[in-house]
């Protein structure tokens, strides 16, 4: 896997045929990932979706709808697909691509080594109701004469007591995303020709109470199109009761820090805090947490060697905030950015080069310019695939007798696996409606 990704890094990222725009989805093409046991309801839910797409395009030959088979690797699914791990061919395997199914039927992995090339995005829920629900709301949403949301974007980040990454979160990334000179928000504001307008909750008004309140605008008020977040995700313990309810959860000023008190409902958001009246149609969360749109089986890192990696929970699963976003009944967000597996301030700070955010100002610039949401995570998977062609590198020295420090390796191999965990939950095709923002 390092071998393939390290050698898609020397290549131009997201790349296809000269005259390919790859971020016009009538270009570069829309495919369906079915596990091929899906049920016939699942594959029916997603129906009015794919004819939706394929309306929208106007090409048949770049709307697919694929299989993925158990133990597909990445390059042995495109290869059946008659196409390499290369430059994306639409008519083979579009560019933006759909898995749907839970991470114990098509392994996280497989979509985060395919989103080091292609735009991926992942969709699974527990009910036949989600994915009518998702699928409905995001058409009626492509559809609609007006956009639900307004063209406010939203930063809220706690900063809790006793508590470094918190700190760092909040003064080295919402704040400098949210305001300060030549901000993203005054960027793309002007690049999409759209007057969006920056909403700092400051780190003491990031209450539980305050996110609900975002979630659920009072009578006049609009949603926002974008909300950002960044906090700790709940992790509970391997197979408590908790841990599929409230993995990943988001954890809110209401905490009084660590060490003065233990840990209670009332100091964090989860999927059973979204109340049924909520207005979430139409807007996209970006949840910069541990956990926050996902977790899986094994431990990412913890490395002993010749020893298998921890158990973390009884399988993998998507979040549960993160599904109930998308599947309201009030009308779905479109789409929530967040991580699988812990989030690590490597994502903020780098060794010896200090504050690195600009990751996280494009994806938002992306967002709000209108791209399809599959695109907003370039910059993260080139991360990946950089990260990983340089662990490969100092592997090969360090296998060829060269004296590579511990510390170095074990930086990278974070910086990695921390890029890796980036990941959309929703149809990587859908776009925010930039021009028909109330």
């Amino acid at each position: 896997m390092l071998g393939n990704v390290a050698r898609k890094s020397t290549e131009k990222h997201l790349g296809g045929a000269f005259d390919l725009d790859l971020e016009d989805i009538t270009q570069a093409g829309w495919a369906v990932v079915f596990h091929k046991d899906e049920s016939a309801d699942v594959k029916k839910a997603l129906g009015p979706l794919i004819e939706h797409r394929k309306k929208g395009i106007g090409n048949d030959d770049i709307v697919k709808v694929l299989e993925y088979r158990d133990g597909d690797t990445v390059v042995g699914w495109l290869a059946r697909n008659k196409v390499g791990f290369g430059p994306v061919d639409p008519e083979k395997v579009p560019f933006y691509v759909l898995l749907v199914g839970g991470p114990d039927k098509i392994p996280f992995s497989f979509g985060q080594l395919l989103d080091a090339v292609y735009a991926v995005g992942r969709l699974h829920f527990d009910d036949l109701s989600g994915y009518q629900r998702y699928v409905d709301s995001l058409i009626r949403y492509e559809k609609e004469a007006k956009a639900p949301t307004g063209k406010d974007v939203v930063f809220w980040g706690p900063r809790n007591k006793n508590d470094r990454p918190t700190m760092l979160s909040s003064e080295y990334l919402i704040k400098p995303l949210a305001s300060g000179a030549k901000s993203v928000i005054e960027r793309a504001s002007k690049s999409a020709k759209v007057a969006y307008k920056s909403k700092l909750i400051e780190p003491a008004g990031s209450t539980k109470e305050n996110l609900l309140e975002v979630l659920n605008p009072g009578a006049g008020k609009l949603t926002p199109a974008l909300l950002f977040t960044a906090s700790h995700g709940i992790g509970w313990p391997n197979g408590h009761a908790n841990q599929l309810p409230a993995q990943g959860a988001l954890l809110c000023q209401n905490f009084p820090g660590l060490g003065l008190g233990p840990l209670k409902p009332g100091h964090y958001l989860a999927a059973s805090d979204l109340a049924k009246d909520a207005r979430v149609w139409g807007m996209v969360a970006f949840n910069f947490a541990c956990y926050s749109v996902g977790t899986p089986d094994k431990d990412r890192f913890s490395y002993k060697p010749g020893t298998p990696p921890p158990d973390i929970a009884p399988k993998p699963f998507f979040s549960a905030l993160s599904k109930a976003l998308l599947s309201h009944p009030n009308g779905s967000a479109l789409g929530v950015i967040g991580h699988v597996e812990r989030a690590w301030q490597n994502s903020i700070m780098t060794e010896g080069v200090g504050q690195q955010i600009q990751a996280f100002e494009n994806s938002i610039g992306y967002i709000l310019m209108g791209l399809p949401l599959g695109y907003a995570l370039k910059d993260f998977n080139e991360r990946f695939a950089v990260q990983s062609a340089n662990l490969t590198a100092e592997i090969d020295k360090a296998n060829g007798g060269k004296p590579v420090p511990d510390r170095q390796l074990a930086q990278l191999w974070l910086e990695r696996n921390d890029a890796e965990g980036y990941l959309l939950f929703g149809d990587p095709g859908a776009c925010l409606r930039k021009d028909k923002l109330q």
